[in-house]
């Protein structure tokens, strides 16, 4: 090793050069470098299908690269899975979660780590719980470890999996998405930690979408565009729109496309609805509108959303649609009737990830667009098709998998699904959940189109831009319960703002 390549592997934590990986015609990297310091926090942005995840998915050990070198803490990295990654000092916390529903939050975090009576085969649950209660205080996790993953949030399960990671003493941490489903506060916990962990050298990988995040947490920032490498520069050197036009190779001048739609009569009609985690719930949306609904996780709106869509139940309330009362105790029910929901867990709920992209969008439609007791495959690949062209959906045929998808195209694949079956409402729940910001945008314009052709949206979203950016029309949800209401003229005037949205959040 040169006396120059000496001096960079002691300011390095991890130095990837060279790095190159094809899956069959598909490059997903070509020859990039990547280099992150001791101590820092990096974020690694790029467009769903840059190549973020793949680059990781190598430093893990899922991937072997087809050339290129790693050098982790000065000397050659070379692993054989993640188990020798994390033996060398490398953790990793997914953007799709991997815990094990059946198992409680102490075992899915010391998994394969568990506590025994001395030597005996016998696990020592005491002592498990109780190594996890003080990792869930340090993080300000107010669970019991006992409790199975099963009965988590989303949000919640998110947490668990970011202390994992932080368990593993390790040297560098990746992070992919890691606030997707966190609200403010569980955000500021995390990022404490992150701070807490760099003032004692450890290293960050960051990757995510929300760029207000990069600036309040990240040191440096690396970009990657079409599996290629795009430069490396300090974050407090660079703007947004900068890094908004690096990543996405041109300039972005609206990154909220919002058309006004005529607006015309109510759709629907919730009244007085209340269930677990919602408490008299009462509004309307219509025909051509984009009811902005936003609010801290666990404050009921997507419980609300799950009960009107029949996935929950609700113990009193009425639902009106095109002003007939109506009952819906199933998602099927509410497909029949009129309407659809795009759930914020697209791989737990929304996609079979193994399946044809052409199943997956034909799915929820199958019963009416094909009664006889088979499927005319003929027509279904033509519906497909122009479905998929008309959101603009990127893959080489719609017969791969819905797996091999960015998360982007995934998202739209989940819109074709609802769109086929002809909603009058459509339900989106965190449309945008790690999804670039060039996809953003096209989902974006989808919206209003949709709204356009007459359909009524409802659009609940834990960013307060994008709320603020694609609404007409906003509620706030706090505790349960609707506790405020802003319209899209209070917000071009300036009458309201992201200040007094999260006052009215958070109660104050």
């Amino acid at each position: 090793m040169s006396t120059q390549q000496g001096a960079a592997a002691n300011e390095y934590i991890l130095i990837c050069t060279g790095i190159s990986k094809a899956f069959g015609g598909t490059q997903a990297l070509e020859n990039v470098d990547f280099r992150v310091k001791k101590g820092e926090v990096h974020a690694l942005l790029g467009g769903n299908g840059a190549g973020k995840s793949t680059l990781m998915k190598i430093i893990m050990g899922l991937h072997k690269p087809d050339t290129g070198s790693i050098i982790f803490d000065g000397r050659p990295y070379v692993v054989r899975g993640p188990a020798d990654a994390l033996n060398a000092g490398i953790s990793m916390i997914h953007q799709e979660l991997s815990s094990i529903p059946q198992l409680t939050i102490a075992e899915n975090i010391f998994l394969n780590r568990e506590d025994t009576f001395g030597r005996s085969p016998f696990l020592n649950k005491a002592a498990t719980n109780q190594r996890a209660r003080e990792l869930l205080e340090r993080f300000n996790f107010k669970m019991d470890p006992r409790t199975p993953m099963g009965e988590l949030t989303l949000a919640q399960a998110q947490m668990v999996e970011i202390i994992k990671a932080s368990s593993y003493n390790a040297k560098l941490i990746i992070m992919d998405e890691p606030t997707s489903s966190l609200d403010e506060e569980e955000t500021q916990n995390l990022f404490r930690t992150i701070r807490d962990l760099t003032s004692k050298g450890v290293s960050v990988v960051y990757i995510s979408h929300r760029m207000e995040e990069i600036f309040e947490i990240c040191d440096t920032v690396s970009i990657l565009r079409d599996g290629h490498y795009v430069g490396t520069r300090p974050v407090a050197e660079v703007s947004k729109d900068e890094l908004i036009s690096k990543m996405v190779g041109r300039k972005v001048t609206n990154q909220f496309p919002k058309v006004d739609c005529e607006i015309g009569d109510v759709v629907l009609k919730v009244e007085g609805f209340t269930g677990r985690g919602f408490h008299d719930i009462t509004f309307e949306v219509r025909a051509g509108e984009i009811l902005g609904i936003t609010g801290l996780v666990g404050s009921g709106r997507s419980e609300t959303m799950r009960a009107i869509f029949g996935l929950d139940e609700k113990t009193s309330g009425k639902l009106y649609l095109d002003g007939q009362e109506i009952e819906i105790r199933s998602p099927v029910e509410a497909v029949q009737k009129g309407i659809a929901m795009v759930n914020e867990d697209r791989k737990g709920y929304g996609l079979c990830l193994t399946r044809p992209i052409r199943e997956n969008m034909s799915l929820a439609s199958l019963e009416a667009k094909h009664p006889e007791l088979l499927i005319n495959k003929r027509r279904e690949k033509v519906e497909t098709a122009e479905v998929a062209k008309t959101l603009a959906v990127k893959a080489s045929s719609l017969e791969d998998e819905a797996m091999s998808l960015s998360g982007g195209n995934q998202q739209k694949v989940v819109l074709a699904k609802w769109l086929m079956t002809n909603p009058r409402v459509l339900i989106l729940d965190e449309p945008t959940r790690g999804v670039d910001v060039g996809a953003k945008s096209e989902i974006y314009a989808l919206m209003c189109k949709f709204a356009a052709q007459g359909m009524a949206i409802i659009m609940v979203s834990s960013e307060l831009p994008e709320v603020m950016g694609m609404s007409d029309r906003i509620l706030i949800f706090r505790e349960g319960r609707i506790n405020g209401e802003v319209t899209r003229e209070q917000i071009l005037s300036g009458a309201v703002g992201q200040q007094e949205i999260i006052s009215k959040e958070f109660g104050q």
